[in-house]
Order: C-alpha cells, then structure tokens, then sequence
C-alpha cells in the first residue's frame, strides 16, 4: 500500500492542503503571502462576475448533459447488438473520444469562424442564411450553443460505450422472458433495460456534470471569454484571477468554492444510486 499511499498523499492531499492554506492569504507571487482570513471567501461571494460565471457554468451544464445522457442512450440501443455494421458504427462514433480537448476545441473554432467556416458556408449555400452567422465571441447564448455542439460531438461516444456495456451486460434470461410475455420494444427498453441500467445513467451523469462544472479548454480557445467575459466559465475566471491576475489566494478560494459544488454534486449521486439499487 505504501507507494499507492504516497501518490496520493503527494498529489492530492498535499495540494489540497496547500490551497485551503492558500485560500485564507493574500499572494501576488511578488510579495510573501498575506494572511487574510477568510476575507476571500467573501469577496467571492460578492463578486458579480463570479456569479456571472458560475450561473453561465450552471446554465452550460443544464445544456449539455441532458444531450449527451440521452443522446449516448439512444446511440447506445441503436448499436448495442453484435453485428458487425453496428459495431463500425460504434467505432466510428467513439473515435472524437480520443481526440484532445484542445484538438477538437481548435477544430471547431475553424468549423465556426464566420470568414472561412465550413458551417456558414453550408448554411449561406443552402440559402438558409444571408449573411455569415457570427457564432463565437459576440453573443453568449449563441457561444454556449456552438461550443456545446463541439462537446456533444466529442464526448458523446463515451457515454454511449458505458451505455453499451450496460446493456449487454444485462442477462438474455430476462430479455427472453420479457419477449415471451408479449412486451414490445419500447416496453422491454422502458420497464427492463432502462431500469437494469439505472446505475450506469446516473454515472454518466455525474461524470458529464463534472466534466462540464470543469469546462476550460473548449471555452478557452473557441471564444477567450467573449464578449466581455460572458462565456468564462468558473474554471475560466479561476484562471483569470490566479495567473494573469496575479491573485492567487483569490483563485485558490474560488476553486474551494467550484469543488464544493463538485462534491455536493456527487453526495447527490450517490444517494440516488443507492436509493437505485434498493
């Protein structure tokens, strides 16, 4: 167990502590470290753009998770069975998985630029639109759209393994029994697999909303916080404070304040798996 106790000893419990001790000073990386309290606590609190942020966050996660739970779902019964053409398609749709963030983020950008986008010149050549749509940095609501359909694209495959995984794993006895009952197909999905599954719906949702309460890259490269720091995201605005900032007591109680949500998120969870599985 030692080497397994000194990782984590070593990067995870030293960090964390090293933050909360962080989170209660005043450092600029200039000067020695200020002991403050918990007077950034409250500035966070009171700050207007991180409420901004952390309700654009909220608003992002609220928008995408449900697309990729029930989107991965769907995929999921589509390909779940074990011929060869579905299991291409399974492939083929899993593959942005192991795409860099940044990778698919920067690919994406391209897709949308409003001068050269393959996107806008769809659109303009389809007569759906008359002018080049401007889809990133100018308004948030359509930012946090696009942005969303990048991540849909990128993601989506995983969820839809977990899913697969889940399905088959469920025993052909019950599956048989439900067909020699007379139940049809959205019956034996909505009263046999769907609840055989249950546990894994709930991890790919607690995964997608971390995964999307964390969101820095996509948001980072595709829009840079524009317009006016509409689209930073609460891992964006940590960063913001911490390094270009220089307030790094600042950013260390704000990403406190992110892992809190994180971890309320997760308590949530877990009592809804148990509760599940009764």
């Amino acid at each position: 167990m030692a080497p397994a106790l000194a990782f984590v000893l070593v990067f995870t419990v030293y960090p964390l502590g090293r933050m909360i001790w962080l989170s209660l000073h005043e450092w600029s990386l200039i000067a020695e470290p200020h002991f403050i309290g918990l007077e950034n606590f409250r500035t966070a609190f009171s700050d207007r753009q991180f409420w901004v942020s952390f309700l654009f966050t909220l608003e992002y996660t609220a928008l995408i998770t449900p697309v990729l739970i029930v989107g991965g779902y769907l995929l999921a019964l589509l390909t779940a069975s074990a011929s060869r053409v579905r299991a291409i398609a399974r492939t083929i749709i899993f593959v942005p998985v192991v795409i860099g963030l940044g990778v698919s983020s920067l690919l994406w950008y391209w897709l949308f630029s409003t001068d050269f986008g393959v996107i806008n010149r769809i659109l303009l050549d389809l007569g759906v639109v008359d002018q080049p749509v401007l889809w990133l940095g100018v308004d948030a609501g359509t930012s946090n759209s696009a942005i969303s359909v990048s991540v849909v694209w990128k993601v989506i495959g995983f969820g839809m393994i977990l899913f697969v995984g889940a399905i088959q794993a469920i025993p052909t006895e019950i599956t048989e029994a439900s067909l020699v009952d007379g139940a049809g197909y959205l019956q034996r999905v909505g009263r046999v697999i769907l609840p055989l599954t249950m546990r894994t719906v709930l991890l790919v949702t607690l995964v997608s909303v971390i995964g999307s309460l964390l969101a820095f890259d996509q948001f980072y490269i595709m829009t840079a916080g524009q317009p006016q720091n509409e689209t930073a995201t609460s891992v964006f605005f940590v960063y913001l404070n911490s390094f270009p900032y220089l307030k790094l007591g600042y950013g260390a109680a704000l990403s406190l304040i992110l892992a809190a949500t994180i971890l309320a998120f997760t308590v949530v969870q877990l009592v809804l798996t148990r509760r599940s599985e009764a």
